[in-house]
């Protein structure tokens, strides 16, 4: 069975390179050693979670250039 991880009292932070009138609004949290990713535009849509090594992986492919976006 998976364990639901509470992230509505995390501290969400909203990313540097989030663009302002464009929408593109990123915000994330940690919690219990799990990553939580949300819009934050519309932050009680929900939210992805992830461990915290797939984040960093993503977080350097991202910075590498090597992701299809």
């Amino acid at each position: 069975m998976k364990k639901t991880i509470n992230f509505s009292s995390a501290h969400w932070r909203k990313s540097s390179h989030s663009g302002g009138a464009s929408g593109q609004c990123v915000e994330v949290a940690q919690a219990c050693g799990l990553i939580g990713i949300r819009d934050s535009k519309d932050p009680d849509t929900g939210h992805l979670t992830i461990e915290q090594g797939a984040f960093a992986g993503l977080v350097a492919r991202a910075k590498a250039g090597t992701l299809d976006l």
